[in-house]
């Protein structure tokens, strides 16, 4: 007689035959699932790169622009223009450059009718203008750098240019009036470079970070707003 209260064993699964065939269903739902998802992946990666790539340009430009007049804040520093000119070295020729602005120049060949000044000294670029010194006898300063998106931004400086008229005209010259300031030019009390022999004129016989470096002869040192990069924060004048 069974007895009704023993427990029917579990079913149990059926023994492992060597070369049968073995339920691999769910795992090849699973190996086409990676593979779709890495496929996936990587088509969208491609879409995405491609599209950057498509969207982003970089270009050589430069920015060009005649020495700024000094001032009491900040004398000597270039202004800021934009051209199409690339890499320059010394001996290299330019001009102005009509259709990128009235401050813009470019190079060119300086036999060619629109040369108008002549590189004399290729300078490291500096975030800080002041910092830059071009040699006496300059007339204009050339900043070049590298703009990216088509020419659009500003660009990233990357050198400065010191040119030099081709003409007999000189604003760089010592005592002339123009270019950046330096011992032998002339200004007014309030720090503006100003051609010697005018009314108010005062001489500069140094450009020095104190007062107390002023050369014999100083009757009216003039300290300048503080500039960063600026070799000098006193200009002596014999006013």
């Amino acid at each position: 007689m069974t007895n009704p209260y023993q427990a029917s064993p579990p079913p149990q699964p059926p023994p492992f035959t060597p070369g049968a065939p073995q339920r691999r269903g769910s795992n090849k739902f699973v190996v086409f699932l990676v593979l779709a998802l890495v496929v996936g992946g990587a088509y969208g990666a491609s879409k995405v790169l491609g599209a950057d790539k498509g969207k982003s340009s970089t270009s050589t430009s430069a920015s060009a622009s005649p020495s700024a007049k000094p001032t009491a804040k900040d004398p000597g520093s270039p202004e800021s223009s934009s051209d199409t000119s690339s890499a320059w070295k010394v001996g290299d020729c330019g001009g102005p450059d009509a259709s990128k602005g009235a401050d813009a120049y470019k190079r060119t060949g300086c036999s060619d009718s629109g040369a108008s000044f002549k590189a004399i000294d290729i300078k490291e670029a500096s975030i800080l203008p002041g910092s830059i010194q071009c040699p006496a006898g300059t007339d204009v300063m050339i900043e070049v750098s590298i703009s990216y998106n088509g020419g659009k931004s500003s660009g990233i400086p990357t050198n400065t240019v010191c040119g030099r008229n081709l003409s007999n005209e000189h604003p760089g010259d010592a005592g002339a009036g123009g270019g950046q300031l330096v011992k032998g030019d002339c200004v007014t009390s309030q720090a503006k470079e100003v051609p010697c022999g005018g009314s108010g004129a005062l001489k500069v016989l140094g450009l020095v970070k104190t007062k107390e470096e002023c050369p014999s002869g100083t009757t009216d040192p003039i300290r300048l707003t503080i500039s960063v990069g600026r070799p000098y924060d006193v200009i002596c004048t014999d006013g």
